[in-house]
């Protein structure tokens, strides 16, 4: 097939000519973009919920890739982000490269960046991520790739009915197929499939994180290493199919869509495959909706057998996972985003995680309540709110939750991975950006992209996100952070690699206050890894407890 960013008339393209676009403004450099080729047929009709199936190459075609293709369906984006269009047809493919001659063989092939976008598995898209921003960059030359796959109930609908039909963790098995699209077809934009990385935040994290423990003898994984950021695939609760929880989620999903109470288990998938889009998306809402108080959230990926074959943590035990290197790390407040900030008693603090985690008994409730001291109870808490606006106990709730589902399983990798002598190179991203929430979840994302919003703040914020920048690239590009660096930036710390004993993380932004009234500080500096440590190691203890 033929790649172009020119736009003549379609009657004057060669056969199998595929059209993008060439990207410029806010770009150091060009970069060639081909957007919304479809990796997979429609999950439409009769195809929804099933497994997908690849597209064949029309060598006849002519494919319009000069923009991004429509959004799976699910929750809709915060407030202030994109108008998407939604649709079921969403199983498309982006590529993004500085220019490079059409004609083949090319000189030399390129490392190749495969980023999976996060959103709890119920939202988001591709576009969130400025992947051509992130290749103009980077000092490193590399190609990068990214992707919708399906979300909520259309992508992640567990229950024994769907395990027997075999369609559990569908949006992780379009993620594999599309890693297969581009083991199968990079080489054609200049890409080396032999050098593949995968990057991804939040959900794109957890997913890493099952593809990386998604082992089988003999059988290569299809990427070569793992940027792992605010996720593990210990995160949070990875349960098996069949848990109460899902269960209930099912049968609420099925009474959202009036579904017959008496329909026998076998009509079920087809009476969902027969119901209007409208009502599906609708249906889905409401349910993700009616948990989301509580970050009980509905449609997640789950223990199947198969793609996640066993509880993640017995197979970190196990030793059977992908050993590859890593970069992986963790915002200073993960929780801000998502826990009730009013929260102003002592019992809220108990009866969130009391909802949250059933499963932790009254003594280890009592273990909990000691680890992150009640500031009403102990006035010298450093857990004590002074922030106006927000109740005594979200600076509390906050830290345990970030704690629990994004910070200890991230520390986790990091000392399962290292103690198998693979490389391992850890970040913590401290830099507040708001007074009440933080160094939220997910602010790193606009950074390593050097987005045009984060590089007009000032130069200090531009020096921070090209540093992250730089040594995320590097290590898509050589397995090693320090490999390059561009050169007006200076001396850049080095990035030591996690160690046993005395693990270390780059820290970035931790003395820069000037998005909060206060000064600007040094990018990133090596430090040893002591923050909130202790109550890291308290949630190891428990990561089997919510794998059932």
């Amino acid at each position: 097939m033929t790649f172009i960013t020119n736009e003549r008339p379609r009657a004057q393209l060669p056969q199998g000519t595929v059209i993008g676009r060439t990207l410029v403004d806010d770009l150091p450099r060009p970069i060639e973009a081909f957007r919304g080729i479809p990796y997979a047929l429609p999950p439409t009709g009769d195809r929804r919920f099933r497994g997908a199936e690849k597209v064949t190459p029309d060598h006849q075609a002519v494919i319009d890739a000069s923009d991004y293709g429509p959004a799976a369906p699910g929750k809709p984006l915060l407030p202030g982000g994109p108008k998407l269009l939604y649709s079921e047809n969403c199983l498309t493919v982006n590529v993004f490269r500085r220019p490079l001659e059409s004609c083949q063989p090319f000189e030399r092939l390129l490392p190749v960046a495969v980023y999976i976008h996060g959103g709890a598995f119920n939202r988001g898209t591709a576009s969130m991520h400025n992947t051509a921003s992130m290749v103009s960059w980077s000092e490193a030359n590399f190609i990068a790739v990214s992707f919708n796959y399906r979300l909520g109930a259309l992508g992640f609908l567990p229950s024994s009915i769907t395990a027997k039909e075999g369609i559990l963790n569908l949006g992780l098995r379009d993620q594999i197929l599309l890693l297969e699209w581009v083991r199968d077809n990079i080489v054609h934009f200049g890409g080396d499939p032999q050098q593949v990385t995968l990057i991804g935040l939040s959900a794109g994290a957890h997913s890493i994180g099952h593809h990386l423990m998604n082992y089988k003898e003999g059988v290569d994984p299809l990427f070569r290493r793992v940027v792992i950021e605010s996720g593990a695939p210990t995160s949070r609760a990875v349960r098996h199919f069949d848990a109460d929880i899902h269960e209930a989620q099912f049968k609420d999903f099925l009474h959202e869509l009036e579904c017959p109470e008496d329909t026998p288990a076998a009509q079920i998938l087809p009476f969902l495959r027969s119901v209007p889009y409208d009502k599906i998306c609708a249906a889905q809402t409401a349910v993700f909706d009616k948990y989301n108080p509580s970050l009980r959230w509905a449609f997640q990926p789950v223990i199947d057998g198969d793609v996640i074959p066993r509880p993640p943590m017995e197979t970190w035990l196990s030793g059977m996972w992908h050993k590859v290197p890593i970069m992986t790390g963790f915002t200073s407040n993960e929780g801000s985003l998502y826990v009730q900030k009013q929260c102003a008693r002592s019992s809220g603090f108990t009866a969130f995680f009391t909802e949250l985690l059933p499963l932790l008994s009254e003594s280890e409730m009592s273990a909990l309540d000691a680890l992150y001291p009640d500031p009403l109870k102990f006035p010298h808490s450093d857990l004590k709110e002074t922030r106006s606006g927000v109740g005594a106990q979200y600076k509390r709730l906050e830290a345990a939750y970030a704690n629990y589902a994004y910070q200890a399983p991230v520390r986790q990798t990091a000392e399962f991975a290292s103690s198998a002598g693979v490389p391992v190179y850890l970040y913590h991203w401290a830099l507040e950006t708001s007074v009440i929430d933080g160094a939220r979840h997910a602010d790193n994302m606009r950074y390593e992209g050097c987005t045009p919003q984060v590089m007009s703040i000032s130069k200090t914020q531009a020096e921070l996100a090209r540093t992250l920048n730089s040594y995320i690239g590097s290590f898509i590009a050589e397995s090693d952070p320090n490999a390059t660096s561009p050169k007006d930036l200076g001396e850049v710390p080095k990035w030591v690699p996690y160690a046993q004993g005395k693990p270390q993380a780059m820290v970035f932004a931790l003395y820069n206050k000037e998005l909060v009234g206060g000064q600007p500080g040094p990018a990133a500096e090596m430090m040893e890894d002591t923050w909130r440590r202790r109550e890291s190691e308290f949630w190891w203890s428990k990561s089997g407890k919510f794998e059932t």
